[in-house]
């Protein structure tokens, strides 16, 4: 039965300061394409440095992109390898669903993070690296497991029921084959993370799709 309150692709999922829209489930086959870049992708633990300290991470990714172009977040430099089959007919179809509510773009890179179980998240953070321009366009797509994606203000505070202020959050629940499309001045007011759980043991893969400027 359809959800008659479930949100539309065109309504806005944050109150202010930014666009995130709901695409809901695009992609068919979700299993088999969960297996198949499990399996096939060159996976590799991710480094960070926080606080100058060096982490490597039991999440994995994969950085991929168009020829000659690198990226550089939590203090380490990533070149893009090249597309996959696989990955490239995801891109299109991607691009293809967000033409639908009125956003144009060709992205040029994807980031693509392997998580693989509920203890896998990753922390709060925002993708304003000045590589991606001022407002970008990042598509978000998830395979496998239904994890919890959060946003969370970087300033706004509101009041709770013991009147002690906390962040403005929003908070969903993504699925296999689910789309979201972050954009507007999102990343500048607004961070977000997929949080840990222990009750998820299967693993999930995003995709999140990005155009990095070039000179």
């Amino acid at each position: 039965m359809k959800d008659l309150f479930a949100p539309k692709s065109t309504d806005n999922l944050l109150p202010y300061d930014g666009i995130v829209n709901d695409l809901g489930i695009v992609i068919g086959e979700m299993d088999a394409l969960y297996e198949q870049l499990a399996t096939e992708l060159p996976w590799q633990a991710d480094t960070v440095t926080l606080f100058g300290k060096t982490h490597i991470t039991t999440r994995q990714m994969v950085w991929m992109g168009d020829k000659g172009l690198s990226y550089t977040y939590s203090g380490h430099a990533r070149k893009a390898i090249d597309w996959t089959p696989s990955v490239l007919q995801i891109k299109k179809q991607v691009e293809d669903k967000l033409a639908t509510i009125g956003i144009k773009v060709e992205f040029n890179t994807c980031l693509l993070n392997f998580y693989p179980t509920g203890t896998d998240g990753m922390g709060y953070h925002a993708d304003d690296e000045k590589e991606l321009g001022e407002q970008p366009t990042i598509a978000a797509l998830s395979l496998g497991a239904t994890r919890k994606f959060v946003f969370k203000h970087k300033k706004l505070k509101h009041r709770n029921n013991r009147y002690q202020d906390k962040p403005v959050k929003v908070e969903l629940y993504l699925e296999s084959g689910q789309l979201i499309v972050m954009h507007g001045d999102t990343q500048q007011y607004w961070k977000h993370t997929i949080t840990k759980t222990k009750t998820m043991h299967e693993g999930r893969i995003s995709l999140t799709f990005r155009r990095m400027l070039t000179v």
